[in-house]
């Protein structure tokens, strides 16, 4: 709760701090007024309802069936870990889920600590050592406990009232300076005129629609950032709760494994990425190369950092 609190000031900040911007050079108008409101309901609005729905959004992409109760011997133990290290971390035991699939992965996705779900590929199953299951499933775990996904989406929340405004209110300004050039050149300026018109104009429509995609790009840096800081912690978490060396044999089948093709909507939820090779490729990764999660744990270097955003 105080997390969403905090998050929920930043964001009414950066609508009331461009919209004091605005007020200043005498371009604030009932339009304006609209565009903070619409820029909080679609930025903010989205990214909750879409937390909301994670769970069935995340099972309906991959097909996952929630396991209630096992009906064999690997799903009897899977139920167990998660109660195990669900006492452990002092959280509500998830629900757990199995999907189809060659790819070795694994995700952790809910609105609540208390109320989350994982949800294992058969390829993971089928493939790993009980070890590495085990650390695997404490990887996730850990990101429940920490709400890494809670955290997630209100960031992703700031960040997109962010793009709604500030591409918007660019436009209307640029929309504006140029509609009042082309009246200085006709010599019929009519102030009152602009307000109604700007943003109905052609030139606003497609400026805002072109700073939204590069806007857009920038904040998916700073999500994609916290998704790959936030990946350390979880191993870390990991490794405290199964031991280093386990964490560490998980990462290192992981990245021996069938590379995972799916690009879909909830890829950056998975412990085992797409590979990237690119600089600029890193920049929009979910997730920070194996290699760098086995030097960050082989050199203790989240070991003893609390695992908590704030």
């Amino acid at each position: 709760m105080v997390r969403i609190i905090l998050f929920l000031i930043t964001n009414l900040s950066v609508m009331i701090l461009f919209g004091s911007i605005l007020s200043l050079l005498g371009l604030w108008s009932s339009t304006t007024f609209w565009l903070v409101r619409m820029a909080g309901i679609f930025g903010f609005g989205g990214a909750i309802i879409s937390l909301f729905l994670s769970k069935f959004v995340a099972l309906s992409v991959v097909n996952g069936v929630i396991i209630n109760k096992a009906s064999n011997d690997m799903e009897n133990w899977l139920l167990k870990i998660i109660h195990k290290q669900a006492s452990k971390l002092d959280i509500g035991a998830p629900q757990l889920a199995i999907y189809d699939s060659m790819d070795m992965n694994a995700f952790a996705t809910g609105a609540r600590r208390n109320s989350a779900l994982i949800a294992v590929s058969t390829g993971l199953l089928k493939n790993m050592k009980q070890e590495s299951i085990e650390a695997v499933i404490a990887h996730e775990m850990n990101h429940i406990a920490s709400g890494d996904m809670i955290t997630m989406t209100l960031i992703q929340g700031v960040v997109n009232t962010f793009v709604i405004f500030i591409s918007r209110s660019l436009a209307k300004l640029i929309a504006y300076w140029t509609s009042f050039m082309q009246d200085q050149d006709n010599e019929q300026l009519d102030t009152n005129h602009h307000h109604e018109d700007v943003n109905s104009s052609l030139t606003y429509v497609i400026i805002s629609a072109l700073l939204e995609i590069l806007f857009g790009m920038f904040a998916s840096v700073i999500v994609f950032w916290f998704s790959r800081h936030r990946e350390f912690y979880a191993d870390a978490g990991s490794a405290k709760l199964v031991g280093c060396k386990n964490m560490i044999a998980a990462l290192q089948e992981l990245k021996c494994s069938y590379e995972s093709q799916t690009s879909n909507s909830i890829a950056t939820l998975y412990i085992n990425s797409v590979k990237k090779n690119s600089l600029i490729s890193d920049l929009f990764a979910s997730h920070p190369s194996i290699d760098k999660r086995i030097e960050a744990l082989q050199h203790g270097t989240y070991l003893n950092k609390s695992s908590y955003f704030f």
